[in-house]
C-alpha cells in the first residue's frame, strides 16, 4: 500500500464511511507478506518513497507472475528489472495494464491519478552499446515520477558531441553517465556540471576492460569532485538514486 492509499483509508475511516474491521482487513497483508518463495515489502513505499523493485534474473516465470500482480493488488506503481519477453507475457495475461520496455528489459505498471513529472535528469550514454543499461535508468526514473532527457552517443571518442547539448545538460538537477570501455565519460561529465553526477560503468569493451571493470576503476578514482559511481550494469540503481536526487532538489525549488 503507498502512502496516498494508506491516507485515503485512513480519511474514509475518520469520515465514518469505512468501518474499522474493514480497514483492518485492507492493512491485513502489512507490512510484508509471505509466500513461501518470496516475503514481499509492503511498507517500501512508505518508508522509502517507492515499492519494493522485482529483480527477475534467476526468478522463475510463475514466480514473477505472483509477485507482480501481489504488488499491483497494493495500488502502486510497479517496477520488474532485467524481464524477459517471456516473463512479460506472463504477466501481461492476467495485467493487461502491464508494459514491456524492450530496451530496457523491464517492466512497469502505472497506477493511480497520472504523475506530472517533476525536475530534469539528464541521462547521458557513450555509445550505443551502453543502451541497455542507459534505458533501464531511463524507465526506472520515469515511474519514480522524473522528468528524464537522453542523451546517446556521446563518448569521449568524439568529444564534440558531448560539448554540442553541455548547455543542456547543465540545466538538469542531477546526471547519470553510463560508459563502458575506459568509462571516461563520467569524468568529463563531472567537470562541466556543478550537480551531483552517478557513474554507471558498463561491461562493454575488449578484453583489457575486464566486463567493466577497467571502466568501474576509472570512475571510481575520477579527478572530477562530484562523481559517485554504482555497479557495473546497474542502471536500475542510477536511475533510482538520482530520482531520489531529483525529487529532493524540485521540492526544494518548489518551496
Amino acid at each position: 500500500m503507498n502512502q496516498e492509499a494508506l491516507k485515503q483509508l485512513l480519511q474514509q475511516v475518520q469520515a465514518g464511511d469505512l468501518e474499522v474491521d474493514e480497514a483492518i482487513k485492507g492493512l491485513k497483508n502489512l507490512p510484508f507478506e509471505s509466500m513461501g518463495f518470496a516475503t514481499l515489502d509492503h511498507h517500501r513505499a512508505l518508508r522509502c518513497g517507492f515499492p519494493e523493485v522485482i529483480y527477475c534474473p534467476g526468478k522463475t516465470v510463475e514466480q514473477v507472475r505472483i509477485i507482480f500482480g501481489k504488488l499491483a493488488d497494493v495500488g502502486g506503481q510497479v517496477l520488474a528489472t532485467r524481464a524477459s519477453q517471456e516473463q512479460y507475457d506472463a504477466v501481461v495475461a492476467d495485467i493487461p495494464a502491464a508494459e514491456y520496455h524492450s530496451a530496457a528489459r523491464a517492466i512497469t505498471l502505472r497506477q493511480g491519478d497520472p504523475v506530472v513529472p517533476v525536475g530534469n535528469i539528464a541521462i547521458v550514454a557513450a555509445g550505443t552499446s551502453d543502451l541497455p543499461v542507459a534505458h533501464e535508468a531511463r524507465v526506472t526514473a520515469e515511474i519514480m515520477g522524473a522528468q528524464v532527457s537522453t542523451y546517446f552517443d556521446v563518448g569521449v571518442a568524439g568529444l564534440h558531441r558531448l560539448l554540442a547539448c553541455k548547455s543542456d545538460i547543465q540545466d538538469a538537477n542531477v546526471i547519470v553517465a553510463v560508459a563502458g570501455m575506459e568509462g571516461a565519460l563520467a569524468s568529463v561529465v563531472g567537470g562541466l556540471v556543478d550537480v551531483p553526477v552517478i557513474a554507471v560503468p558498463t561491461s562493454i569493451g575488449y578484453g583489457a576492460s575486464f566486463g567493466g571493470v577497467a571502466a568501474l576503476l576509472a570512475m571510481l578514482n575520477s579527478c572530477a569532485s562530484g562523481i559517485s559511481v554504482v555497479n557495473i550494469d546497474n542502471g536500475f540503481a542510477g536511475g533510482y538514486i538520482s530520482a531520489m536526487i531529483n525529487r529532493q532538489t524540485a521540492g526544494a525549488k518548489n518551496e
